[in-house]
């Protein structure tokens, strides 16, 4: 409609994912992109060019001052999420969007939630897996009933943890019907991966309790279960859930290869295609950060509010290994639980 409001969106972060969601802005006739910044000042010039921006800025807070975004996204490294949310709120920003994990200690993302809070801010996080038509065909399946009552849901990838093991959390427990985490139980082993930007043990699990009685079991990591299916190592992704009657899953894949899902059911087996893929699950993604400025009862599906949820998992199976015991969730704020499991793990 020619009368519907036009929203701005600045975006900091250029590199790869970055750039995935400048062409999403770019591509949504009701979106409107206004500021650009980078540390990188020739990405950042590079970009402006592309996009036809004038406002660039190798600092965040002042390209937001200048610009004073509806949509403020950034797709930065896990250590500034804090510092940049409360950047965006300053600015008088509506919508915040940002990559996972949402922080790098559950204290952290409880002053992430309490400054959105205070802003009266809606925040999206960047799991948008969910929009493959694989994802959603396992969905629609469990939803079903073809599985019967569901019992577990299970996710794994042998990408390491700061990665990947919030996008896996977020799928099982969407197949789960975000049903609230009661408890979890965490182990883990390894000291290599706590020198990458994304700070990891080299792998870990999580055992979940959710309050409908479901039990989730999460792996990250080096000895995480391979998925030999697909050959790119950060798509050997695995999620789904077994019911009373079946199963279903998916496989994320890559490029065409590897991916889909399938299932066995109460009518038999089936499978079908499927892979991850930018191009297609980014606008979607966008669009809905669209419909939820338009109308509040249109929440994102990936809502804040859902991702600290899955983020506490995370950060509680931490707390669980450290701690030699089951830790009850929600969490409250506590000691900063990377750098405890890393003074607890053997070298």
């Amino acid at each position: 409609m020619a009368d519907q409001k036009i929203y701005t969106v600045a975006i900091a972060g250029l590199g790869k994912r970055g750039l995935h969601h400048a062409d999403a802005v770019a591509a949504n006739p009701r979106l409107k992109l206004v500021g650009l910044c980078d540390i990188d000042a020739g990405r950042l010039d590079a970009a402006k060019t592309k996009y036809g921006v004038e406002i660039g800025n190798t600092d965040a807070t002042e390209m937001l001052k200048a610009c004073k975004p509806d949509i403020f996204m950034f797709a930065t490294l896990p250590s500034i999420r804090l510092s940049l949310v409360k950047a965006g709120v300053a600015a008088g920003a509506k919508l915040i969007a940002f990559e996972k994990p949402i922080a790098l200690t559950s204290t952290e993302a409880l002053e992430v939630a309490e400054t959105l809070k205070k802003g009266n801010v809606k925040a999206v996080v960047s799991h948008q897996h969910r929009y493959g038509a694989h994802y959603q065909k396992v969905k629609e399946i469990i939803d079903s009933g073809a599985i019967g009552r569901v019992h577990t849901v299970y996710g794994h990838s042998i990408g390491w943890m700061a990665h990947m093991m919030t996008h896996m959390i977020e799928y099982a427990s969407w197949y789960n019907g975000f049903s609230d985490p009661v408890w979890v139980v965490g182990q883990a082993f390894g000291k290599e991966k706590f020198s990458d930007l994304h700070a990891s043990p080299d792998y870990i699990c999580a055992n979940v309790q959710y309050a409908n009685g479901v039990r989730g079991y999460i792996e990250c990591g080096e000895g995480a279960p391979d998925v030999p299916e697909v050959d790119s190592m950060w798509h050997k992704c695995r999620i789904g859930a077994q019911g009373t009657e079946g199963f279903a899953e998916v496989l994320t894949g890559k490029d065409g290869k590897g991916g889909g899902w399938r299932a066995v059911t109460k009518d038999g087996v089936s499978s079908g295609p499927g892979f991850m893929d930018y191009v297609h699950d980014m606008p979607p993604y966008v669009q809905d950060m669209v419909e939820w400025l338009d109308d509040e009862k249109k929440v994102h599906p990936c809502n804040f509010e859902t991702a600290l949820k899955g983020f506490e998992i995370m950060t509680g199976a931490m707390r669980s290994v450290v701690q030699r015991g089951r830790v009850m969730l929600p969490l409250g704020p506590g000691e900063p639980e990377l750098e405890a499991l890393q003074s607890v793990l053997p070298d």
